[in-house]
């Protein structure tokens, strides 16, 4: 490693020093929030599509003839559909712009939602589930681009915290409300549900959403205006040919064996707590999942109310404006001079405690723990979990819109595109490892895997400046002042 040098010492960006100030005014405070509310709602969906469906995979399997395991494999399928809709939203929002993207991907979620909740067989639901994630997945790439358009750099690690937190909500509360409609209607209930939320998403986007692209940046405002109203094809996965940075590839496979964790207590839960302490009812089991919404609770923060709601903040926007303090504070030591990897220090303590002790705490209380003991050992995991988890997500997300402003969507989407493939291969291994292994081995191999995160973690902290400029694709930053 004596070949790299410390990041702290040769911070490598391409530094737009022009007058950006006005960048940042184009909206008024109360605008901003406004904006982040309805990019928030609009991210929220997909959480809730993936969360609410988990506690009704035994009724589906029953009411469409399949297995669980089988109907398992549709969030896989609606994994690699929101990564794929994640790249190509993403991508196309650089060309045209933020705004004309989220209202032609939500119709793709209304129209998904309703064939989901109208499926009769296997392959259908397969089919429409995956539409529905397509439409659902310009929700983080393009949400996470807005909050570099709008917020600062010393602001922007708060508002993307909160954009993550009211994202939470979904996979928190999504299989409380699911397991309630299975277990008192229908699972195509949370379905019809999920159309009617789509179509509240594209009225709040088309009435309140304005464009935030700093002007001039599109790749639309670059040809002559005859030929804007042409539609230009660009490979959406062009933008993951940004994966060849080593910097943008370890944050990709860091966040997926973050989120992994998430997943290897979700996915199985119904089997693992349902009926390792012999719960059937779907809504008991879908509140099994509130201590990992819990673990993103903190405290009430009246500045970020919106329309008279207040916001609830999270663990994700403590996270954030951690991450900000602490990029100021380690600034100003230095003398002003900014090293970017500075957002990420703050994962420490989520990366090798909280997320990694959890998954494995998980994990024995499920094999060696019997009864009220072992459900309480299991929700206690969930909840560190939860904390921990955004923890490190949020200003992991933060750094690749720092280090890549002027491409941010694009960054986001190769990020998110390849840790959401990731994660939907591991994933649907997660049954099949728990049917061979057992759940202790399953959540102990995860575990190790979240450890192997943060030494990707530590690794990018000390050597990020060498990481950027092994391969250099277009770093940027608009110059704090």
């Amino acid at each position: 490693m004596s070949g790299f040098p410390d990041a702290e010492n040769t911070p490598l960006l391409i530094i737009n020093k022009s007058d950006n100030d006005g960048l940042y005014r184009r909206f008024s405070k109360p605008q901003k929030r406004l904006i982040v509310a309805t990019i928030s709602w609009a991210g929220l969906i997909p959480f809730f599509l993936s969360g609410s469906f988990i506690p009704s995979i035994p009724q589906v399997a029953e009411d469409l003839h399949s297995t669980a395991a089988i109907i398992s494999l549709s969030i896989s399928f609606s994994t690699f559909a929101s990564g794929f809709g994640t790249l190509f939203w993403g991508t196309y929002s650089g060309y045209y712009g933020r705004r004309p993207i989220y209202l032609a991907s939500i119709p793709f979620l209304i129209v998904g939602s309703l064939g989901s909740a109208l499926s009769m067989t296997v392959p259908q639901l397969f089919l429409w589930r995956s539409v529905q994630a397509f439409g659902a997945g310009s929700g983080m790439s393009v949400g996470s681009a807005v909050i570099g358009d709008i917020y600062r750099l010393e602001e922007r690690g708060t508002a993307l915290g909160i954009f993550l937190a009211v994202q939470l909500i979904g996979p928190a509360v999504g299989p409380l409300l699911g397991g309630l409609a299975t277990h008192y209607a229908s699972w195509r209930v949370s379905q019809w549900l999920l159309c009617i939320g789509s179509i509240l998403t594209f009225i709040l986007a088309f009435i309140i959403l304005p464009e935030t692209s700093h002007p001039g940046s599109k790749g639309m405002d670059k040809v002559q205006s005859g030929n804007r109203r042409r539609f230009v094809f660009i490979n959406p996965l062009k933008s993951l040919w940004m994966l060849r940075s080593p910097v943008l590839l370890m944050q990709s496979i860091i966040g997926a064996l973050i989120l992994l964790t998430d997943f290897v207590l979700w996915v199985p839960l119904p089997y693992t707590i349902g009926q390792r302490y012999g719960i059937s009812n779907e809504a008991l089991i879908g509140a099994c999942f509130l201590p990992s919404g819990l673990g993103n609770l903190s405290e009430s923060n009246s500045s970020f109310a919106v329309c008279s709601y207040s916001w609830g903040t999270v663990g994700a926007p403590i996270a954030g404006r951690l991450s900000d303090k602490l990029l100021i504070r380690l600034r100003a030591k230095r003398g002003g001079k900014w090293v970017p990897e500075d957002r990420i220090r703050g994962t420490e303590f989520g990366s090798l405690f909280l997320v990694p002790v959890s998954v494995a705490l998980a994990g024995i209380a499920s094999r060696y723990i019997d009864g009220i003991p072992g459900i309480i050992l299991n929700l206690v995991a969930l909840l560190l979990n939860g904390l921990g988890v955004v923890f490190v997500l949020a200003p992991v997300g933060t750094y690749i819109v720092d280090v890549f402003q002027d491409k941010s969507a694009e960054a986001t989407a190769a990020t998110y595109g390849m840790r959401i493939f990731l994660a939907a291969i591991i994933t649907s291994g997660i049954m099949p490892c728990i049917d061979r292994y057992g759940v202790l081995i399953t959540d102990m191999l995860s575990a190790s895997l979240a450890w192997v995160a943060y030494g990707m973690l530590i690794f990018t902290i000390r050597y990020g400046d060498s990481l950027r400029a092994f391969v250099d694709v277009g770093f940027s930053t608009t110059q704090p002042q």
